[in-house]
């Protein structure tokens, strides 16, 4: 009877004063689009609890070093968890032409060093097309075989001209020894946009290990020494700063050549980097799935028995500080050293001055004396004072390697893998062999996004009234892991539900909300992980690499709330949520996926994205990166499916695309 009277002097008003009605109508819905934006503003997780939320899902999915009972044991349990690590983490789904490329190694002439040594430039190559540039530091004397050492940088734009680096190498040569000094990814020559790190995600939406790039420009680089006439494959070293630390770890825990390890502030334990923002790691350093296999304990506990300096500094104004980062480290991995009698190899280096993130003169004579007491134990006259070599350090321009041109980078890697995928297609821009795949199933989809069946709780947090507008707000909780913001609104009495999603959070849908009461709906507005109130204020796409490291994805997790709240709704309300609208590309994909993947008797009638990506090629042809976009790269993604076939999938519910 009301909505009658209503109506009826709707009439009346449009005839008898059409223009104070709709001055009087817009006026009704700017102020009721002013209470609707109040409301969906309105907080409702407590302060802080999105952070203690990822950080609690993280630290349970982390994989535990747990001592053995005897060093027989660890041999065996060291072989599974290398044999993990390699073939479930850096070499999944590579081309066995990467893996098994031979050695491309160009030398390209040589330039004066200093006394006692001559500097080799040279270039070898990663993997078919990607080529590294490097300088060797060779002594001029050499008349038996002498110890090598892998010398790599971290993120420094000066690369392997960093003045520090540089002195290191000319103080290894002139003890004796073979020093390469390599370019890193993306940094110095190889400073381009297409080796920013957070592209090497890119690699991962194609279902090939990005990480596989870093490790082997590594291994190759490793290859370059001991191939040389005069190395003692016996004496192999390798050392770095930061990134260079990280690259120190990883490879030489894994790669059984590199017996003398020395990595500077370059890694914590997952479980330390929950806790430190500082500590979170860039794309290649939590790279997706490898904390669920092994933690950085573990690859430090798989030095032993061979000769490990942890070098750390007092007042790192970076990251991976002293007091943080090395107990945990030493805690896991001293046990195993002593199960192996080598108590001794496994040392320890903390720097006071300057203690700030660096490789300086303090820190390379701590190398130098490890080189000495290990490589250089018979050598009385062997001093690990830091000969003075400031007037032989060369300029960028000086140690400068000529690259191929259209060198590859981790964008173009991903572009010519992309154009064979997903593997059920097969594509017109593309002649490649490639081996045929089923095509994707709701099942296969769910394992992609590794998903996961929560049972939700909803607890009532506060109700307000705005004029006719209601409203009632819910934190919805999904077993122990995630609570889910949401915000419920109607007008009178709706029959459906409609939820609303957006990139910007759910303070940024008033007009879409507005749309879905005018025609009727009760609202779900939802904030999900990593969008509106469930932002991470800082580091949060850091965050969200460490989600994918133990095991889950991003989007998966948006996708699994996303159900569990229609799931909620459903007992709530009687019936299922009938649309669901999803604003924004990120958040899209999610949707599509929570629809493609539901139980049939949750899947929504109509689905609406706003701004979604007509393919996931476009995320590759965009050149988009981790750090801006990080739900889009989901592992293995477009290997199996694109866009249209989870619209396919998500049949019989309506996909609109806006």
């Amino acid at each position: 009877m009301r909505a009658l009277k209503l109506y009826a002097a709707f009439i009346v008003s449009l005839y008898l004063s059409p223009v104070c009605y709709v001055c009087a109508s817009a006026e009704a819905s700017a102020d009721q689009q002013s209470q609707l934006s109040r409301l969906l503003e309105h907080s409702i997780l407590a302060e802080g609890q999105a952070i203690a939320d990822v950080r609690r899902f993280c630290d349970r999915r982390i994989a535990v070093l747990s001592t053995p009972a005897s060093w027989s044991a660890w041999q065996q349990e060291a072989e599974r968890i290398q044999h993990s690590v390699l073939e479930s983490i850096v070499f999944r789904g590579v081309p066995p032409s990467w893996r098994d490329a031979s050695r491309r190694v160009e030398w390209l002439g040589s330039i004066p060093g200093g006394p006692g040594y001559r500097i080799k430039k040279l270039r070898y190559e990663a993997i078919p097309g990607l080529w590294i540039p490097a300088v060797l530091y060779e002594p001029e004397e050499l008349r038996e075989r002498v110890p090598v050492v892998l010398n790599v940088n971290g993120h420094d734009s000066k690369g392997k001209a960093a003045v520090y680096k540089q002195i290191r190498c000319i103080n290894q040569a002139k003890r004796g020894m073979l020093a390469l000094n390599v370019e890193w990814l993306g940094m110095g020559q190889l400073q381009v946009d297409g080796f920013s790190h957070a592209r090497m995600n890119q690699l991962d939406l194609c279902g090939t290990s990005g990480l596989a790039v870093f490790y082997l420009a590594m291994g190759r680089a490793l290859d370059v020494l001991v191939d040389h006439p005069h190395a003692d494959v016996d004496r192999v070293a390798m050392a770095g700063l930061s990134g260079g630390g990280w690259q120190t770890i990883v490879l030489s825990s894994l790669d059984r050549r590199v017996t003398l390890a020395n990595p500077v502030a370059g890694y914590s334990s997952f479980k330390t980097r929950v806790q430190y923002y500082s500590d979170l790691g860039d794309s290649e350093q939590t790279p997706t799935d490898l904390a669920s296999v092994a933690d950085y304990t573990h690859l430090t506990a798989l030095r032993a028995p061979r000769p490990t300096l942890l070098t750390y500094n007092s007042k790192d104004n970076c990251c991976f500080a002293s007091g943080q980062a090395l107990p945990p480290l030493l805690q896991a991995s001293a046990p195993v050293y002593e199960l192996a009698g080598a108590g001794a190899r496994l040392r320890s280096h903390i720097n006071d001055n300057p203690g700030t993130h660096n490789f300086e003169r303090e820190n390379r004579e701590q190398l130098y004396k490890m080189l000495g007491d290990h490589f250089f134990a018979r050598k009385s006259a062997y001093d690990f004072k830091e000969m003075e070599s400031e007037n032989e350090v060369k300029s960028s321009e000086e140690l400068n390697v000529p690259l191929p041109e259209n060198n590859l980078d981790f964008h173009k890697l991903a572009l010519n893998l992309a154009s064979n995928l997903p593997r059920h297609q097969k594509r017109a821009s593309t002649d490649a062999p490639r081996a045929a795949t089923a095509k994707p199933t709701r099942n296969s989809v769910e394992h992609i996004a590794r998903l996961t069946d929560y049972t939700p709780t909803g607890e009532l947090v506060g109700e307000m009234e705005a004029g006719e507008l209601n409203a009632r707000f819910w934190r919805i909780q999904l077993d122990d892991d995630w609570t889910v913001p949401v915000a419920e609104l109607w007008l009178g009495k709706p029959q459906d539900t409609a939820c609303v999603v957006a990139d910007d959070g759910r303070a940024s849908t008033a007009k879409q909300v507005d749309r879905l009461l005018a025609e009727g709906f009760r609202v779900l507005a939802v904030d999900p992980f990593y969008v509106g109130e469930s932002k991470l204020a800082k580091r949060g796409y850091l965050f969200s690499l460490l989600v994918s490291s133990v095991g889950a994805r991003p989007v998966g997790v948006q996708a699994d709330q996303l159900q569990a709240v229609s799931r909620w709704a459903t007992t709530q309300f009687g019936k299922p949520i009938k649309r669901h609208v999803a604003v924004g590309p990120r958040i899209s994909l999610a949707a599509l996926i929570a629809a493609a993947t539901a139980h049939d008797d949750e899947r929504p009638d109509e689905v609406v994205l706003y701004g979604s990506i007509d393919s996931l090629h476009d995320v590759i042809e965009n050149n988009w990166s981790a750090d801006k976009y990080p739900e889009m790269f989901c592992f293995g993604l477009l290997e199996h499916c694109d866009i249209e076939d989870m619209i396919e999938l998500a049949k019989p519910s309506s996909i609109a695309r806006k």
